[in-house]
């Protein structure tokens, strides 16, 4: 209790510009939160795993369940996604460039869903320093004041009030910018690690996707070439 009182009165001694800090410290906290649980506890790192599963159909050409397969896994998989999609492509002999294409459209959506809200971070820790700095001037600017124009009685009481503006708004600004430009840093480690992890794994689907494309695209055409007798027959 006594730690909240003080903690309280500090807020109050800092003056106007502790409740534009106070709305960074929320925003970057609902920021690190929702990030955390979508990096950390619904991502993970073991996409290559997962794209293993695949390689014995793709190379034997069995598409349909390929697209099953990763159908069911869509939800929770992101490579599962660009799987079903240059899945899709190879199927109806769409050639590399297209199922390259397709596969790009889904992990360039999914990159972007990983960095998403993860560089306000850094905007409000900026933010909440210089707000700090700006509650610092104000601060001195009230002492100043308060030694040139005030009665010799009220001169300390005011001066005191002022330094402690400064000091209270600063040490709050750095207070909310260390937490949120630490959180910054490892939530944008987590998401190149994912998102290197999700790139090398389709990329790996996409090289078993589109060198089994060619054998088959050749037995429909070779098919369709011994037919062609029959027909002008």
């Amino acid at each position: 209790m006594e730690f909240l009182t003080k903690v309280g009165q500090a807020f109050a001694h800092g003056g106007i510009w502790m409740w534009p800090i106070l709305a960074f410290q929320l925003a970057s906290i609902a920021i690190v939160v929702e990030r955390s649980i979508a990096l950390f506890a619904r991502r993970k790192v073991d996409q290559m795993a997962l794209v293993t599963s695949y390689e014995e159909n793709v190379r034997r050409g069995e598409f349909e369940t390929v697209m099953n397969k990763a159908e069911l896994m869509k939800a929770s998989s992101p490579v599962a996604r660009a799987i079903a999609a240059g899945a899709t492509a190879a199927r109806n002999f769409g050639g590399k460039e297209e199922i390259q294409g397709k596969m790009d459209e889904v992990l360039l959506h999914e990159n972007a869903l990983l960095d998403k809200r993860v560089s306000f971070l850094a905007m409000l820790g900026n933010v909440a320093t210089l707000t700090g700095l700006l509650g610092t001037i104000t601060g001195m600017i009230t002492s100043f004041a308060a030694v040139a124009n005030s009665n010799p009685a009220e001169k300390s009481s005011l001066l005191a009030a002022g330094i402690a503006e400064a000091m209270n708004c600063t040490a709050y600004g750095l207070i909310v910018a260390i937490p949120a430009l630490v959180a910054f840093a490892l939530l944008q480690n987590r998401a190149n690690v994912i998102a290197e992890d999700m790139n090398q794994a389709s990329l790996k689907a996409f090289n078993w996707l589109s060198y089994s494309y060619d054998p088959i695209a050749s037995k429909v055409q070779h098919g369709k070439a011994n037919r062609s007798p029959e027909v002008n027959a």
